[in-house]
């Protein structure tokens, strides 16, 4: 039996390339959002989702990208550029529907049902990702991409514990509504992008008993017909 799966090196390199565009991207506009506003000594918290209030909606474009201090946009850097590499790499065709949709679907919600107060920072997007591709991994029943679901539930596990009111300062909101997203969407596109591979047997020795026997019915079946 093998995987009926073809590998090609320079594709795959390639691929790999292609993967890393956008989130680099996207992590080098936030660092120049937070390089600017420091510099000329600005606050931009006011671009963040305030919550059922019309001058919070700009922040479900804008919130992502601003962040308190530098070490809060140090605490994204990191996991953001891990779980967004995953999406990019792993699930290519669904890759920008997948972050535009966690990112707004995430937003509104907050906008819609969190705390009255400023929301900002790129966890939501982290929790997002996560959430996908833990949740994928085990929708789609690919020992490959399940493989991806505990690598991420080893890396990232304690995420799950910012989604709850513990800190009064942190948008546990913006967490819960990220993974929920996340999770709603592995679930939306699990027959979409990367499947299991169907098997090829090679000869008739590896052909497991009990599909001989299905076979031999459905012949003698035929047979009698």
């Amino acid at each position: 039996m093998r995987d009926n799966t073809p590998y090609n090196k320079e594709f795959e390199q390639l691929k790999l390339k292609h993967s890393l565009l956008f989130p680099m991207a996207f992590l080098f506009l936030m660092w120049a959002v937070k390089i600017f506003e420091w510099g000329l000594g600005l606050d931009f918290h006011f671009l963040g989702v305030f919550p059922l209030h019309a001058k919070g909606l700009i922040g479900i474009l804008t919130s992502p990208l601003i962040h308190k201090d530098f070490s809060h946009l140090m605490a994204n850097t990191v996991p953001f550029a891990v779980l967004s590499w995953g999406i990019f790499y792993f699930y290519r065709p669904l890759s920008y529907r997948i972050f535009i949709l966690c990112y707004l679907t995430s937003n509104i919600l907050v906008w819609i049902a969190a705390r009255e107060a400023y929301h900002i920072g790129a966890s939501g997007l982290v929790y997002a990702f996560a959430s996908f591709l833990f949740f994928s991994g085990l929708f789609r029943n690919y020992y490959k991409l399940i493989a991806i679901s505990f690598v991420v539930a080893f890396l990232y596990g304690g995420l799950f514990w910012g989604i709850f009111p513990v800190l009064k300062d942190v948008s546990w909101e913006g967490h819960l509504f990220g993974g929920c997203s996340g999770l709603i969407y592995a679930l939306a596109f699990r027959k979409q992008g990367p499947q299991k591979p169907k098997v090829i047997w090679e000869d008739d020795d590896e052909i497991p008993e009990e599909i001989w026997n299905s076979e031999l019915l459905e012949g003698k079946e035929q047979l009698r017909k």
